[in-house]
């Protein structure tokens, strides 16, 4: 796949001076995820950011997973994320985890006791928290800071054999209670944990926190550049703190950038997490979530994904793209690539009367006609065909041209058909449309006789394949826009709280109307699609044969985007 460098932007700029000043000899990126959920959107600009970079520098780009946190991480989510970046089109120059550098990690924590510069602390939690202080008032020493270096070397390997119970003891540096930066405060390194972990098993029962991995992680890879969100921005100095402490070899420079916040979108992976649990959803890959799996799903492609997220840039700040950006993309990218085909979402019957009863002729049409090589197919026409039931009105309006009693309109790739009855049911729903066609007015022939205003997509009802249709709208109704700050930047009293508590009354945003599902009809020559293929769907959209609940027995497609946008670049 061509990388092709976005526009420029700071961190190339550092990376291309620090080559040039000889700082830097090499540059080695990482994409580092926590597995504790499914990659969304916002994922995939750091995803294009760290391997272009590194493609257009001739450097590396590893894939770590930061799997400090047990309680939550999961296989499951390993195997998503490296799914993930394979599908946006990138490979791993190295594949790494956390947890492969306990050992590392414990004995560099072990030299910060010996250099005075770690300390076990019994406070709880709370406690912690309450001896933080606040961003105006300095925080205060805990009653522990200063046990000896014996003391506390015997009480952190014993947290390490696991004598003590969750949340009775932390490791934490010795930094600076008083330091206007909270996150020198001295924070959390390590808690104790009993739970399994999905690669070491039962081998540890205490983890390193996030802070203090991420940078040794960091620096054994030799990363030169570690490019992350702008939240990060004020751990910085933990971040370097902890390199030079700790007397690692390499010399990873933090970066930060703004992350990418996108409208009509739930970025939260705590509220992406409580949709897939309460089963308001279709699991983390539902056409619906903002999850690069959801957006597969649904039909987007990595081409316009990887598009969008050059386009919007790398800049500090992180503001709110407009959701009808990656819709943009996502129609320039199909509209070469995708056959046109006819669908009816919602099906009435035409009975066109003066066409001979068993008789199904053959139609031309085009599959594409922005892109001829895409050639021809052959499409059946017969006496009953089903169109949209808002294609028919009994009384129109001023300015309708499509059928309505005595109205003529043009059947896409056939004929003129002329509305002359229709029948209604018990209730007064009109169920078939009596019309009549002119033979003369077949498409294609030159026929310059007439011309009529409307022209209306059909399907031929004698061989219609019948097919699901699934109608996206947003998840969420009214929610603020939000920024979603990742549970590793909340280094809390022993345990990674999340940086804001789940309201459950976001779930009463949810709107019913998200998914509408529609039975109708699609082409013969629609048998046997292949799934994840994408059509546009004449007057519709694009949609894409849904993988999870297409058989063979069942067609489904899922919307993608509409035809049509206000949206200007």
């Amino acid at each position: 796949m061509e990388h092709n460098p976005a526009n420029s932007n700071f961190i190339r700029n550092i990376i291309k001076e620090d080559l040039e000043s000889g700082k830097r000899n090499h540059v080695i990126t990482r994409f580092p995820p926590e597995p504790n959920g499914y990659l969304h959107i916002g994922h995939a600009k750091s995803i294009v950011i760290n391997f272009d970079l590194a493609d257009e520098f001739n450097g590396k780009t590893n894939l770590r997973f930061d799997d400090t946190n047990p309680l939550k991480e999961d296989v499951e989510y390993v195997n998503s994320i490296k799914e993930d970046v394979k599908w946006l089109g990138y490979d791993w120059d190295g594949l790494f985890f956390a947890s492969d550098y306990f050992e590392e990690m414990y004995n560099r924590a072990v030299l910060l006791i010996k250099k005075g510069k770690a300390y076990v602390d019994d406070l709880s939690a709370d406690e912690i928290r309450a001896y933080r202080g606040t961003l105006k008032e300095p925080g205060k020493d805990s009653p522990y800071r200063d046990r000896s270096v014996e003391e506390n070397l015997d009480l952190f390997e014993r947290m390490r054999k696991g004598e003590f119970g969750n949340g009775e003891k932390v490791l934490r540096a010795k930094i600076d209670m008083k330091s206007p930066n909270i996150n020198l405060r001295d924070p959390v390194i390590y808690r104790i944990s009993h739970a399994t972990h999905h690669n070491t098993g039962d081998k540890w029962c205490i983890y390193p926190m996030y802070a203090f991995a991420h940078p040794i992680e960091d620096a054994i890879e030799d990363v030169t550049h570690s490019i992350c969100t702008v939240e990060f921005e004020d751990q910085r100095p933990l971040y370097n703190w902890v390199v030079a402490e700790t007397e690692m070899a390499g010399t990873p420079q933090q970066i930060e950038f703004g992350r990418l916040n996108i409208t009509n979108a739930v970025m939260s992976k705590r509220k992406l997490r409580k949709l897939v649990e309460e089963g308001i959803v279709d699991g983390w890959d539902d056409p619906r979530m903002p999850t690069i799996s959801g957006l597969r799903r649904k039909g987007y492609t990595p081409e316009a994904i990887r598009a969008f997220v050059r386009e919007t840039g790398v800049s500090k700040g992180s503001g709110f793209v407009d959701s009808q950006m990656l819709d943009h993309f996502v129609r320039e990218d199909l509209k070469l690539k995708s056959p046109r085909t006819m669908g009816v979402v919602r099906p009435l019957k035409v009975v066109i009367t003066n066409y001979p009863e068993g008789q199904v002729e053959m139609l031309d049409a085009e599959n594409n006609p922005e892109n001829p090589e895409m050639g021809t197919r052959q499409i059946p026409f017969s006496r009953e065909i089903y169109i949209e039931q808002e294609d028919f009105m009994e009384d129109p309006p001023k300015k309708y041209f499509r059928l309505f009693p005595g109205n003529e309109v043009r059947l896409k790739h056939a004929y003129f058909i002329k509305c002359e009855d229709f029948v209604k049911d018990a209730e007064g729903n009109v169920v078939e449309i009596h019309c009549t066609y002119d033979p003369e007015t077949k498409s294609g022939t030159g026929f310059t006789g007439r011309k009529v205003k409307g022209t209306l997509h059909w399907v031929e009802a004698s061989q219609a394949v019948p097919a699901e249709f699934r109608l996206f709208e947003p998840l969420l109704l009214d929610e603020e826009p939000e920024e979603e700050v990742e549970a590793e930047v909340a280094d809390v009293a022993g345990t990674e709280e999340e940086s804001a508590i789940v309201e459950k009354s976001f779930l009463d945003h949810v709107n019913p109307n998200s998914m509408k599902v529609l039975n109708g009809f699609v082409e013969e020559n629609m048998k046997g699609v292949a799934l994840q293929e994408k059509f546009q769907f004449f007057r519709h959209g694009y949609f894409n044969v849904d993988p999870k609940h297409t058989t063979a027995d069942k067609l489904v497609f899922n919307e993608i985007v509409s035809l049509k946008s206000s949206f200007k670049l």
